[in-house]
């Protein structure tokens, strides 16, 4: 394997994990932002991502390319309560089959660090507070999502879009956590 695909998939995903820590501080999930995607340096996920290293989109894409599935994929999500797979299961009731689990409100927030410093990490300097939002709406009818969930993300992603990361973030630490539900306001 080439040393700069090891040195720069490194470098690359821990540039993200800063960017999230940096978020999730910025709204008081310190614990979240210390303990972000650490399963991304264990050797499972990692050797995967070195030998997939593109620098400008997941290695999981690369990966799912050449052999039908991620492996490093599979075992991320099982792992990190932010992503929405995670909270995949049988619904109950008018739900049958696989659905959304709704997200406690401290993992949709962090999902939504990840989603803007994912974004950042990728985009580089054509990142602009839209990119997130534009980025979710491609692909947003393929998410099994519980309605609140996805109500909740989707209106922090416009915020993003519209009123900056500064407010938003502002807005989620200040109104949104304090209040200790998705709220609507």
């Amino acid at each position: 394997m080439e040393i700069s695909k090891v040195w720069n998939h490194f470098k690359t995903i821990s540039h993200h994990k800063l960017l999230v820590m940096k978020g999730c501080f910025q709204v008081g999930l310190y614990k979240q932002g210390l303990l972000h995607d650490l399963s991304k340096y264990g050797p499972t996920e990692f050797w995967v991502g070195c030998r997939y290293y593109q620098g400008d989109k997941s290695p999981n894409n690369a990966e799912r390319e050449e052999r039908g599935y991620s492996s490093a994929w599979l075992h991320h999500k099982g792992r990190n309560r932010h992503h929405l797979e995670y909270w995949i299961d049988y619904g109950l009731g008018k739900e049958k089959g696989m659905a959304g689990m709704k997200m406690p409100l401290e993992y949709v927030v962090e999902m939504f660090v990840d989603r803007m410093s994912a974004a950042k990490n990728y985009q580089k300097g054509a990142y602009t507070d839209r990119s997130p939002l534009e980025y979710y709406e491609k692909g947003k009818d393929y998410c099994i999502l519980h309605e609140d969930t996805r109500a909740l993300l989707e209106r922090l992603l416009h915020m993003l879009a519209e009123q900056g990361e500064e407010a938003t973030l502002r807005y989620i630490r200040g109104k949104l956590l304090k209040q200790g539900g998705y709220g609507r306001g």
